[in-house]
Order: C-alpha cells, then structure tokens, then sequence
C-alpha cells in the first residue's frame, strides 16, 4: 500500500489518527509546528522540577484502554498509572472544603453529611449517569456527526428528555445544599460550556469523575503522549518537528500536499488535528467551508491563564488536584460567557503532582500548576498576568493557612497570546468548541471538507468535542473516514 496521509500537528487526535492509518497500512507522516510533541498536552521542565503543560485530569481510563487495545497493547506497557484517593479536594471558603475521595460509596457519605437524604439521591443520579456512559461511549461519541440519524437510537430515545433538558436544572431537582450542587456541575467544566447550556444527557461526567475515578500517570500526562509517540513510531509514522505548515496544496479541488519551510510534501491525504479555523487559512478563500462569521458566532470553551511553580517547600492542605470555589461560581462563569471580561473574584484550580509522584519536583519540594479559566480573546499583558498570580497565590495562602509566596523559586505563565502563537488557537482559547445542545455532533463542523476532496479534520473543534479522551475518539473516527475515501476506485 503505497499511499501516503500527511497530519498536521500532533496533539492526541492526530497521534491517534496516525497509529489508526499507519496499522493499516498507509505511509504516514506527522507534522508539528513547535520543537515537542503533544500539542497542548506538551512537557515543560526546569530545575528538576516537571509540570504538564496542559490536560492534568485523566479521566475516562476505560477510553485509553481501548485505543491501546486496539492495538493489542495496554497503557501499562507505555506508563504506570494510580488512582488517586483522594481523587480531589474542594474549598469553599477558609478551611471549609470537601473531600471527594477515591470511592463513590465514601462519596456518599460526604454527600449525606452535607445534606440530609443527598447520598441516596447521589447513589441513584450516579446510576443514571452510567446509563448514559454506556450509551455515549457504545451508541454516539464513535460516530462521525454526519447525520442527526447517528443520535438516534432505541437508547437515546427513551432519553429524549434529558436532551431539552439541562445539567443545571437536573441537579438542582434533586440537591439543595449550595456546595453539593457545585460539585456536580463541577465536571461539565470539561465539556466547555456553562451548565445551564450543557443537556442533562451529558452528566455522564459525574459516571466519569465518582464512577470510573481520577487517575494520575506516573511522570504526568506526558508519559500518555510518550506512550502513543511510541506506539506509533513502531507502527512506522514519521514525525517532523519545527514544521508549522505554510499552505495546503489543492489542485482541481482535491487535497495535493503541503509546503512547509517553502518546501512541497506530497499525499494523497491530508488530515488536521491542528485547529480548524486556523487549517482552513492555509487554504484560498473560496475553499474554506466556515466563515470568519460562522466562527464568530459558536460558543468556545473558556481559555485560561497557567502558572508554572517551583516551591522550595512542601505544600500543605491541598491535595493532588484542588479547586477553589470559595468565591461566585455563577458570577465567575457569566464574565466567561455572558460578558466575557477579566474575572473581579477568580475561582481556580491547583495541581500539585508530586504529592502523588516523587519524580515530578526534587525531594521537598513541589511543582505547582494553577489555572484559572478565562473569557477566550481577553487582552493579555504581563501586567495582568502579576496581578492574578498575585491574588490567587494570596488567596491560596488565606484558605490553606502557609506561606507559599516567598518560598517561589520561579514561576512560567501561559495565557491567551501563548495558545495563540503557540497553537493557533482561535482566540486563544483553550479546550476548543464546548459542547452545547446546538454544537453536538453533527452540529459541530464537519470532519471531511465539503469544498476539497481528501482535506479532513480531527481534534475538539470537531466531533465528538473538548477534552483528551474524545480527542483519541476524534482521531479514530477520522482515520476511519480517510481509509474510506483510500479505498474509493475514483476518489
């Protein structure tokens, strides 16, 4: 089999696409614009000290399991993984936090010390929600979102409600207590897109999140990348670094090849996991299927501004992942969507890996990642950037009750000109297209081009959307849709 899939990037969609084409037997070679592999997912090191510069949650393991046994392997013959107990903790304000620990009968215990008669209503909403696991993962999230027929199923009909229906309104049917209600709105966060807008359908996360658990990677995240680099290299893709594609090549409206450093790569396929609105630039006009108003009226999911911590000291009160939702939860998410702006009282999220892995920060010490989500397209200055650090690092210091900012060794930002420079992405947003009722499946923009013959998409501003494991599912539709169009006799 002589023909050859040319991918551009090589985040999670595009590594899993490769391995899918390359098993089969096509000539396969990756493109990256920066010096690493990954895509947001890349690996950022100094002084000993490692921090995932991207995804930090691994939920969904049953996904990773999957992709690799698709392959005859298990991501333990690429990296080691623990599930994490407690899976995270939550303040709510000075020393008033909840463990959501590692077990879901421990989780309703807490539940029910929060509100009376709550751990019966989580055991049974827990219930439902992996109804809808099973239902998403075996029925829906695998398909290409051609069609709204793909959506239809004897399932998903019998679950019609819970589509006009949405998170918000589900849980706060059946909790009352403040706290508990955040808690469980908690994990749409990873779909991009506010409850209130989010069908109920997809609390499938909370199934995710107290059912299937948190897990950690040993090394981090980037272990993940590492063990897909590695599969797919045995299976023969080549992989080119520092080769930010300039054009796509596209004669008689089929998809020729690229040119990058001035120089022409041929292929009888081309397929994207870079992102989509900006891959569409690197096609004339008249070949780009969305507009620059089309874009401009989806909803994205938030971007978000990173810190990059090395503390010479061992941090306490918080564990492997902490949120802090000790200020309006509501308010912070309206300056995201409604009037998208710089947050006055941030909620934000603290990753201290070497809590749960010694290899993440020189004995003693901790690497320290904080996020705080953010409005996409926001003004970012290094001006801005100071004065959030410094009202989270003081708000962290207030909740845990420690020193932490003179014990900073140094510290890296990420924010919203870094994801576009370094990602092209579409106004510096950080988790792609959220998942909103009218931005599902085959709402979202389509995987194979309607104007150039060989161009296809993957990744999350594709189907089925944001988040690392959909993004391996993105890649395995797509390179069933290229092999498709491969076999066609007069493609």
């Amino acid at each position: 089999m002589n023909e050859k899939v040319i991918i551009i990037g090589s985040g999670f969609s595009s590594l899993s696409s490769a391995c899918y084409l390359a098993k089969k037997g096509y000539q396969v070679d990756v493109f990256e614009k920066n010096n690493s592999l990954g895509g947001r997912a890349r690996q950022f090191k100094q002084d000993g000290f490692t921090f995932d510069m991207g995804p930090s949650w691994y939920w969904m393991p049953d996904i990773f399991e999957r992709f690799f046994n698709d392959f005859d392997k298990n991501p333990s013959d690429y990296y080691n993984l623990k599930r994490l107990d407690p899976a995270y903790e939550v303040y709510f304000g000075t020393k008033e936090k909840i463990v959501i620990d590692g077990s879901l009968e421990k989780i309703i215990i807490a539940f029910e010390k929060e509100e009376k008669g709550s751990g019966e209503k989580l055991k049974k909403f827990i219930e439902s929600a992996k109804i809808n696991y099973d239902i998403a993962i075996n029925k829906i999230v695998y398909r290409p979102g051609k069609s709204p027929l793909e959506l239809i199923t004897f399932e998903t009909i019998k679950k019609l409600n819970l589509f006009i229906r949405n998170i918000k309104d589900d849980v706060y049917d059946n909790f009352k207590n403040p706290k508990l209600r955040q808690l469980l709105q908690f994990p749409v966060l990873f779909l991009g897109a506010k409850p209130k807008d989010t069908p109920a359908f997809y609390n499938f996360m909370n199934f995710a999140d107290y059912g299937l658990g948190t897990w950690h990677p040993e090394g981090g995240f980037y272990s993940v990348v590492n063990g897909m680099f590695e599969l797919a290299e045995s299976l023969g893709v080549k992989f080119h670094l520092n080769s930010p594609v300039e054009k796509i090549i596209v004669n008689d409206y089929k998809a020729r090849g690229i040119i990058v450093d001035s120089k022409k790569f041929e292929a009888d396929v081309i397929l994207s996991g870079a992102d989509y609105h900006h891959t569409e630039t690197l096609l004339d006009k008249n070949l780009r299927v969305y507009s620059d108003k089309y874009w401009n009226k989806k909803t994205f999911a938030p971007s978000s501004l990173l810190f990059y911590i090395g503390l010479n000291k061992k941090i306490q009160n918080v564990a492997h992942h902490t949120l802090f939702f000790d200020v309006d939860f509501d308010k912070h998410a309206a300056e995201i969507y409604d009037n998208p702006r710089w947050p006055d009282e941030p909620l934000f999220y603290v990753n201290i890996p070497s809590k749960s892995d010694s290899s993440m920060a020189p004995a003693g010490k901790d690497a320290c990642f904080i996020l705080i989500p953010l409005a996409p397209d926001l003004h970012d200055t290094k001006e801005l950037r100071k004065k959030y650090l410094d009202i989270v690092i003081k708000r962290l210091e207030k909740r845990t009750e420690q020193e932490i900012n003179k014990h900073i060794l140094f510290k890296e930002s990420f924010c919203v000109n870094d994801f576009i420079s370094e990602y092209n992405s579409y106004k510096g947003n950080a988790y792609g297209m959220a998942n909103t009722l009218f931005q599902t499946a085959f709402l979202r923009p389509k995987m194979e081009s309607k104007k150039v013959r060989g161009l296809y998409f993957c990744g999350q501003l594709t189907v089925p959307g944001p988040g690392v494991p959909p993004s391996l599912i993105s890649g395995k539709i797509s390179a069933g849709l290229v092999e498709k169009y491969l076999r066609k006799p007069n493609r």
